[in-house]
């Protein structure tokens, strides 16, 4: 491939956005803040979606229009990362891309064709970059372009799709990664379980290489967990969850028993303690999030919700009349009830008003149904297109499933959501470290302050055990009963 014009091959859920089949707003949100997913500030529509521009050649030069184009492309990790490349080239992709759009928040300019060229020439002068950089930008701005294409009229007009299948595996996937993936599946894990579980083999077949996982026995398990704990010095929460994917390849695809693994270095690393906001630098956090983003941040600090039980919240969740939120398949695949919080009552009917415009286009498009979960699909397969069913927080745009390939609309991804709430932090100018698991901290802190008793917390934030609920006695603005400092007592 020679220069940015040159044509390249692209291929996308559950969590991850792939062909947005919706041309991105006109006017694009700055760099340093994520824009907002719905218009309880702001309008939606045809009437936003930005024009195609000419097309992109390597004739036109630095001067032409589309060069200068700014390009707003947040989803390309999740697109590059089911890309048929090699796992080192994907790699080498997404640095030089992360090194780039680095590179425009520190200009603040947008990213652009002849931006990246400049980029690029500035680099090689320097000599700090590497061939596969401008294979990588040419491969971001191509793809984006091709899902900008997609769509040029703004109306998504799809045919209907056969009943959802899981995706193919790969060619060239390792025949021990085959055979989990196939077991993982045969049990019905979720796609992130999956995840997890094929990462973590994948980085023991790559600690004992050459050797095969499927030759490997419990000599080599114990030499790559005390690795972890010492080399590497992980968690031991960490720890545990590669201990359990080990033991379920072993035991489950190669009918394995590792049987007493012996003396491994465990890791010893305690539990962290919590970080929690004050009520002053909450409102410092909320006052600079605006539109759906301020409105997930109230939701999750008031009902002490997980990032991924805020995320794939549905429309039967909310149960305004009785102030509650409703989680379904929680962590553990367990259900419960929490607080909704009475400011936010007015908020979530206006939001609920909105998205029934966007559920009735959708269906006058023959939108594909939602996803459902726990085989819901295949035995009802009319609710993924029934109100009830639809996310709260869903996508602007449609998203490719990465389980089955069927393209529809899915939940806003929580990494999206985590980058919002992490510019947020810093434009508040909050000293701590703020991701949004902060928020369920702060619910569950302040709670604690206000007198509410550790079982009803234990309930409220779904722990399986009360000693999970017991660390945030240890950041109380007051622990202890009612302990004063001696410092307070001398007067001074």
């Amino acid at each position: 491939m020679h220069g940015l014009g040159a044509e390249s091959t692209s291929c996308w859920h559950n969590h991850e956005r792939r062909s947005p089949n919706r041309a991105p707003a006109a006017a694009e949100p700055k760099l340093t803040k994520p824009p907002a997913m719905n218009p309880l500030d702001q309008g939606c529509g045809p009437a936003n979606r930005a024009p195609d521009g000419p097309a992109i050649t390597t004739k036109t030069g630095d001067t032409a229009s589309a060069w200068e184009q700014a390009v707003y492309f947040p989803e390309w990790r999740a697109i590059l990362d089911l890309e048929p490349l090699e796992a080192l080239t994907r790699a080498r992709f997404a640095r030089a891309i992360i090194g780039y759009l680095g590179h425009c928040r520190t200009a603040r300019q947008r990213a652009s064709i002849a931006g990246a060229k400049r980029y690029l020439d500035a680099a090689e002068a320097a000599r700090i970059s590497r061939p596969s950089d401008r294979d990588a930008l040419r491969w971001f701005f191509l793809t984006y372009r091709r899902i900008r294409a997609a769509a040029p009229s703004g109306v998504l007009h799809p045919v209907p799709v056969r009943p959802p299948s899981p995706m193919p595996i790969p060619p060239g996937t390792p025949p021990w990664e085959v055979n989990l993936i196939r077991r993982i599946r045969l049990r019905g894990f979720l796609w992130n379980t999956e995840q997890i579980y094929r990462g973590w083999v994948k980085r023991f077949a790559a600690t004992i290489s050459p050797t095969s996982p499927d030759l490997a026995g419990a000599a080599e398990v114990r030499d790559f967990l005390s690795d972890l704990a010492v080399r590497q010095q992980v968690a031991a929460s960490t720890q545990r969850q590669a201990l359990n994917a080990l033991v379920f390849y072993f035991q489950e695809v190669l009918q394995q028993d590792l049987g007493d693994l012996g003396e491994y270095r465990r890791s010893r690393r305690g539990p962290s303690v919590p970080v929690v906001l004050s009520r002053a630098e909450l409102d410092r956090l909320f006052a600079q999030l605006r539109g759906t983003w301020l409105l997930m941040a109230q939701l999750q600090y008031g009902s002490g919700l997980r990032v991924t039980e805020l995320v794939e919240l549905r429309v039967q969740s909310l149960d305004l009349d009785r102030r509650r939120v409703l989680i379904f398949g929680g962590k553990g695949d367990k259900d419960r009830a929490t607080v909704l919080a009475e400011p936010l009552v007015a908020k979530l009917r206006a939001h609920l008003k909105y998205l029934q415009g966007v559920f009735e286009q959708d269906r006058r498009d023959n939108a594909p149904a939602v996803w459902l979960p726990r085989g819901l699909e295949r035995k009802f397969s009319a609710a993924g297109t029934q109100w009830q069913w639809q996310w709260l927080f869903p996508m602007t745009e449609w998203s490719r499933d990465r389980q089955t390939g069927i393209i529809r609309r899915h939940h806003v991804l929580d990494g999206v959501y985590q980058r919002a709430i992490k510019v947020a932090a810093q434009q508040a100018a909050v000293d701590k470290r703020v991701t949004p698991h902060v928020l369920r901290h702060s619910f569950a802190t302040h709670l604690l302050e206000s007198g509410t008793d550790i079982r009803t917390l234990q309930e409220l934030l779904g722990h399986a055990n009360v000693e999970t609920t017991r660390i945030y006695t240890h950041v109380m603005q007051k622990p202890g009963l009612g302990v004063r400092s001696p410092l307070d007592m001398l007067g001074a």
